[in-house]
């Protein structure tokens, strides 16, 4: 499938490096906005959404991974960019080990945030795809999915945020969401973590239910040079129940601090 032009927003000085922030399935690139300010100040920020989610296009299913990468790619060489750094929650970060593997010349560091290199079981997937297919509406699975995405001590003290994010969720386009679903069904990167030279750091959250802390620990098992920050609480989108804390590992790993 050739690529399609996602849609993308610039943030932070012109002339800074550059570093994409890749978001999760089922919201756009607004699931960054808490961790905006910290990181404009310093770097030129590209969010983007990916094919099927917010202002991108919607093409036809099926997607693959390498369609969701070769996305990124036309992206960067819209936008004249040879190398950068790439922030990635988890589909967003599944896309950034592809990148990485794949183009490895492109991609300067690397984070991802409760991702996976390979998230059985395939008929999960399968049938989450079919019901938002059913119902031509990702509605069909959002209560679900959003009861997965934060804590039950968060959810309850920042009802505002849920609705936020809930809304973000419900206006996925259907297809475009059943079709990332298909992507995250075949994906099985695991034979590739090994040819990734980016430097790369693993976010986890250890009450993660949709991802947990143990693909992470995959991934900084296979990545030569990997590294692995589990925070002690927080759920699936911590970049945002857990928003200073994340923001401080990614712009620790953006500088080289170890």
């Amino acid at each position: 499938m050739s690529a399609v032009e996602l849609h993308d927003e610039q943030s932070g000085p012109p002339e800074a490096p550059i570093v994409l922030l890749g978001p999760s399935l089922g919201t756009t690139l607004d699931m960054w906005s808490p961790v905006l300010p910290a990181l404009a100040d310093r770097w030129r920020i590209v969010r983007f959404d990916h094919r099927g989610h917010g202002r991108s296009p919607v093409p036809d299913g099926p997607y693959d991974m390498a369609d969701l990468g070769g996305d990124v790619l036309a992206l960067l060489d819209r936008l004249g960019l040879d190398r950068v750094s790439y922030v990635g929650a988890s589909l967003g970060g599944m896309v950034g080990l592809w990148l990485a593997a794949h183009a490895p010349a492109r991609i300067k560091r690397l984070v991802c945030v409760c991702s996976s290199a390979y998230l059985p079981p395939a008929q999960a997937w399968a049938a989450r795809a079919a019901s938002v297919r059913e119902a031509d509406s990702v509605a069909a699975v959002a209560d679900a999915v959003l009861e997965r995405w934060f804590t039950p001590s968060y959810a309850e003290l920042n009802p505002d945020v849920i609705a936020w994010m809930g809304t973000m969720l419900g206006n996925t386009a259907p297809e475009g969401y059943a079709a990332c679903c298909g992507a995250i069904e075949r994906m099985d990167l695991r034979d590739d973590l090994a040819r990734i030279t980016a430097p790369t750091l693993a976010i986890a959250a250890a009450e993660d239910q949709a991802i947990p802390p143990e693909h992470s620990q995959a991934i900084v098992a296979a990545v030569p040079d990997a590294r692995i920050e589990i925070l002690p609480h927080g759920a699936h989108i911590a970049a945002v129940e857990c928003v200073h804390e994340v923001t401080a590992l990614i712009e620790r790993h953006l500088e080289g601090v170890q």
